[in-house]
């Protein structure tokens, strides 16, 4: 598939040029170029194994680039350590939630707290209390007894505690009902509002074109078409192979 056509995107926030990562001897990421803009949603759809939360890992620090470039802020951080790229602005939430399980709620948020971002810890931590009024009834419960939904909630929060200018999501609606899915994609609008960028993973492909200002598609490693979200989303193409069934 072609890519579709991509408009002028000048000063990206972040900037990942030609990028090639994965495990060891085994290669997931094979030559990844893509930007995001400040104040955007930008949202990587894909199926299993395209290498989606890889991608995320090697942003953040996780996993090792060997090939490539990634600039955030105009600054090159490849080669930095997680902590590095974390006090620059640049938040990340994992799949599958990863709370610390044994410390309360309130414990879990302080956790993400980063000196020297501009911002207090109690004031970050009203920010999310704000955001997330569950958490704030459950700051002294143990982080193991709250439901998915709340879990979910609680590892958002923490990345938030970050200050973060540039959040990485990755897969926040896994394992979610319909009701709760649709809570997360509001927080997800609500921060954009508020100007923190997103970079999310996602396989409800339908919310995520909703929300999303632009879209890259992964498959085998490799970005298989992209564009703005609207465009993508009336592509026959991009329907048939990403949102089957659709009317």
């Amino acid at each position: 598939m072609d890519n579709l056509a991509q408009s002028a995107r000048s000063k990206p926030l972040l900037a990942i040029d030609g990028i090639e990562s994965g495990y060891g001897p085994i290669k997931i990421l094979h030559g990844i170029t893509l930007d995001i803009l400040a104040g955007e949603v930008v949202c990587i759809i894909g199926p299993n194994g395209a290498g989606k939360t890889t991608l995320l890992r090697t942003v953040s620090g996780l996993c090792r680039l060997t090939q490539g470039d990634i600039r955030f802020k105009g600054e090159t951080i490849s080669g930095l350590k997680p902590h590095q790229i974390a006090s620059r602005g640049l938040g990340h939430c994992p799949e599958g939630r990863r709370i610390f399980q044994q410390l309360t709620v309130e414990e879990n948020l302080k956790a993400g707290f980063l000196p020297g971002r501009g911002k207090r810890q109690n004031d970050l931590l009203e920010e999310v209390y704000a955001l997330f009024p569950i958490l704030r009834e459950r700051r002294g419960q143990g982080a193991s007894r709250l439901s998915g939904g709340q879990q979910q909630m609680l590892a958002i929060g923490r990345a938030l505690m970050g200050a973060p200018e540039l959040l990485l999501l990755d897969e926040p609606s896994l394992g979610l009902a319909p009701i709760l899915i649709n809570q997360i994609f509001e927080i997800i609008i609500q921060l954009a509002e508020r100007g923190v960028s997103i970079l999310l993973v996602e396989q409800n492909v339908d919310l995520s074109l909703e929300i999303a200002d632009y879209v890259y598609a992964l498959e085998h490693g490799q970005v298989r078409c992209s564009g703005p979200a609207a465009k993508l989303r009336s592509d026959p193409r991009v329907r048939d192979i990403y949102l089957p069934g659709a009317a």
